[in-house]
């Protein structure tokens, strides 16, 4: 069962409009629909947003295919500039710190030999 069709029969359940759900979740009733429809694959802040909304576990949305460990099948379709750009929003809001914690770490990475020789100098009082 694919991820749209699990999504509905979950919120028809539970006696869930899709009106009721975008207000809930904050997304757009079209959004909604394009995931149901499956014309979109919705990102991994959509499917939170719309598990915490019907009260359920992530993992009762998401099916499980047989896939190898390691194995990841990655398909960037971006349909809904918008969408996007608000997942992203979202993402920076929520972790900052760790994206400024890697951004920094890969900085002093990269410059590992120009601040060795500035140490280096500044303790032979050069």
């Amino acid at each position: 069962m694919e991820f749209g069709a699990r999504l509905k029969e979950i919120r028809t359940s539970l006696n869930i409009s899709q009106k009721e759900l975008s207000e809930k979740t904050g997304l757009t009733i079209r959004t909604i629909q394009r995931i149901e429809n499956n014309e979109v694959k919705p990102s991994l802040h959509s499917i939170k947003v719309i598990s915490d909304a019907l009260e359920i576990e992530s993992s009762e949305l998401i099916e499980k295919f047989d896939t190898k460990p390691y194995e990841f099948d990655i398909n960037l379709k971006i349909t809904d500039m918008n969408q996007f750009l608000s997942d992203l929003k979202t993402l920076v809001k929520t972790h900052w710190k760790t994206i400024f914690i890697i951004v920094l770490v890969i900085y002093l990475f990269t410059s590992y030999t120009d601040i060795k020789s500035g140490i280096m100098d500044a303790w032979s009082g050069r």
